[in-house]
Parts: C-alpha cells; structure tokens; sequence
C-alpha cells in the first residue's frame, strides 16, 4: 500500500488570492517550551486557504455547509484524468473528457495537470487550465459527485466576480453538490488511474469551505 500526501503546506507567506476575502495566513507562537512549558499556537486561515474544500454554500445561498458534506463523497474511489503537462489557459472540453474517461463519467474524479508547479506565481492564478462550461455541465449530468484538481479553480480565469459570467462553473458544479477540492498538489506521484481518495476538510459549522488533508491510497 502506498499513501500519497496531495495536500499544500500551510505557512506563514505562503500565496492566497490576492483579495480583501482571502486573509493571508498568519501563525504565532502563544505557548513557549521555555517559559510556558509547552507550545501552542494561534492559526489564522481563510475557509479557501491552501488545499481545501468548496461545500455548495461557497456560491449558492441556500447550499450545504462543509459540516454538512457526507463523507461518502469525500471518501472513496476516484479516476485520475492526466492532462498534464496543460498548457496556459488550456480549456478542457467535453470531447477530451470523453477520450480520457472512455464516456464514462466516475463519482469522484481528480483532474490532474501539474499546475501546482506553479504554486507562488501569479501564474498559478492567471493562467490555469479550466474545465468548459459545456463539459462542467456534461459531469453533473452524468453523476460527478466530487472533482478534485490541482488548480485553484475549474472556471476560465478570465470569469472573474467582475467579468459579467461569474464563476459559472462553480455554479453549476455546487448547484449540483457536486464537491470541489482546490489546490492539489504532488499529482505527478500517483502511478495508477484509480486510487482511494480521502478527502477530509476541518469540521467548521456552516462553513462554506475549509482547508483540507488529501491524500490518495495505491493499493
């Protein structure tokens, strides 16, 4: 059995969206080995720090909470699709899909494209590999239940909260409660096209997101 670790490191300076609802993360020592006797420490985090989880209410108002996603989907079998190494603003259409996935859409897939390489760049943010919107829509109708990806987003970078199509790919993937798992890394690890994944976002109540442990399981 081998376990592969698809999560970021949270650390003080390490790159979140570079906006007012994206707090950068902060970490201080409170407890001391040397006067206190022990250590502990303040954390400060956004729900969309680092690798983490998008639960429905991140866009829809009425959607579920992180607390509230059941851990039969977060937890299970998934089908790795490799579009790596993925070009800049590479769009993943239905046709690709339907090629890699034999026409076939799994409960929980993990889209890999080796983006994380550029994890600290504006890059990263600017000129990621998204899913179409035609293709978003085809993995609701067939059943998706969770996409994981090692990317910060499945929609265009250029639909943006100001562009007049906001996020619509967000919309309709957790309009659907199909899960979203942002921020992957150390895809380029797994050796088989099926794993268990287990996805296991912080238990925050009536969150709409949350920092994430990811790892897959080789068998």
């Amino acid at each position: 059995m081998k376990i592969i670790d698809l999560s970021l490191s949270l650390h003080e300076g390490m790159m979140t969206f570079p906006t007012h609802w994206h707090p950068v993360v902060e970490i201080s020592i409170l407890g001391r080995h040397g006067i206190e006797g022990r250590e502990t420490r303040k954390v400060t985090l956004g729900t969309h720090t680092g690798t983490h989880t998008d639960a429905p209410l991140h866009f829809i108002p009425s959607g579920r909470g992180i607390d509230e996603v059941p851990l039969d989907v977060l937890i299970g079998e998934a089908t790795v699709i490799n579009f790596a190494p993925a070009q800049p603003n590479q769009e993943i259409g239905t046709p690709a899909l339907k090629e890699k996935l034999g026409g076939k859409v799994p409960t929980r897939l993990i889209l890999r494209t080796d983006w994380s390489d550029y994890f600290g760049q504006m890059t990263y943010y600017n000129n990621y590999p998204y899913f179409s919107q035609e293709a978003a829509r085809w993995l609701v109708d067939d059943g998706c239940r969770l996409i994981a990806m090692d990317t910060p987003s499945p929609d265009n970078p250029a639909h943006s909260r100001n562009s007049g199509n906001d996020s619509p790919n967000h919309k309709v993937l957790l309009g659907a409660e199909v899960v979203l798992v942002e921020y992957l890394c150390n895809l380029r690890s797994l050796s088989k096209s099926v794993v268990e994944l287990m996805v296991l976002p912080l238990k925050i109540k009536g969150a709409d997101g949350a920092p994430t442990r990811c790892v897959a399981i080789e068998r």
